[in-house]
Formats: C-alpha cells, structure tokens, sequence
C-alpha cells in the first residue's frame, strides 16, 4: 500500500512538471509570433523615420510599400499572440511584455484602434512625397508609444 502510494505521488508530481513544462512550451509559440510581428513593426518603422529624419533618401515606392506594410500588421488578429500569463512577470526575459497589459485590455484595445487609424492616413500620404510622409509618421509614433510605454518594459 505505502509503495502504492509513493507511485501514485512520484506519478502525480511528474505529471505536475509536465504540465508546467507543457505551459511554458505552449506560450513560446505565441511569444515568437509577437515579437516576429513587433520586429517586422520595427523594419517599416526604421524605413519610415530614416526617410522622415534625412537619415535615407526618400524613395516613395518605399514608403508606400512601408506603410502598407504596417497597416497590414495592425490589421493582423493577434489575439492568440498575447496569451495571459506570457509576459515577463511569468516568462522572465523572454518577454518585455508587462502583466499590466492583460489587467487593462479595454485600454490597448483602444490603443490599437488608434493605432490603425493613425496607419490609415499614413497610407493615404506616405508615397506622396516626404512633407505628407513627415506629417504622418508622428500619429503612428504616437500611438505605439501609448502601448510601450504603459506595457512594456525598457531595455536592459
């Protein structure tokens, strides 16, 4: 009986690692999502401000193509990406993502909207020349600034 018993807890413990590990495994897929959408983010937007800047020199295929690009991102479903508990208070460094983010969703819900709407005028202007593209980059700027700064966490 007492071996029975040691069996059944050796099982149940085993089972409970598993399950951990299982849950970790299971947020490494969306996490990646994320952070391949946040980069491909990052590309058009460094296309975007070295042309505003006149760190590149203007290209309007490129700009529009850029624009494009970025809209097309925030028009993306990403729901299943931000799983609660793949943040970095559950995922250490694996994730900049603050906990905060999941307990005031309604918020980055609307920060996304802004974020879209910002991105469709940016579309409208980008590839019409550097003044239009100049005076639209600063909204989407904005905007993902609204999320960072609340929800994610500065570079070490």
């Amino acid at each position: 009986m007492l071996k029975t018993l040691r069996n059944i807890a050796i099982a149940t413990a085993a089972v409970a690692v598993l399950a951990s590990g299982a849950q970790a495994a299971d947020m490494s897929k969306p996490v990646a999502a994320r952070q391949a959408v946040m980069k491909l983010y990052g590309f058009y937007m460094g296309q975007l401000g070295a042309m505003a800047k006149g760190k590149m020199a203007y290209d309007a295929k490129v700009a529009q193509g850029a624009a494009d690009g970025l809209l097309a991102l925030a028009r993306l479903d990403t729901r299943k990406m931000w799983l609660k508990g793949s943040g970095n208070d559950m995922l250490g460094t694996k994730t900049r993502a603050k906990p905060e983010i999941w307990s005031t969703y309604p918020e980055v819900a609307t920060k996304s909207k802004a974020l879209k709407t910002a991105l469709e005028s940016l579309v409208k202007v980008a590839g019409r020349g550097l003044d239009g593209l100049k005076g639209g980059i600063g909204a989407v700027g904005k905007s993902c600034g609204g999320c960072h700064k609340p929800f994610r966490e500065k570079k070490k």
